[in-house]
């Protein structure tokens, strides 16, 4: 039933649903995993990765969860 509900999806509006709401709750979500781990062990390879991972999604992640970047005071300046 599911995967016949997103057969009436377009490929765009898929392609942008997976971008606005599933990048953002998967960076979310390791974040989260890697303070854990952080805090258990102290910084490690592993929750470098994670923190890695989730920071290459909040770059890509568009739409209405995007996390909104503070402008820099000197390209205000220009």
């Amino acid at each position: 039933m599911v995967s016949t509900m997103w057969a009436l999806f377009s490929r765009h509006l898929r392609v942008w649903l997976l971008l606005a709401v599933g990048a953002p709750l998967l960076a979310w979500l390791l974040g989260r995993v890697g303070d854990a781990i952080e805090r258990r062990r102290g910084p490690n390879t592993v929750s470098r990765i994670i923190h890695q991972g989730r920071r290459f999604l909040e770059r890509r992640v568009r739409g209405p969860l995007r996390r909104r970047e503070q402008p820099d005071a000197d390209r205000l300046a220009r």
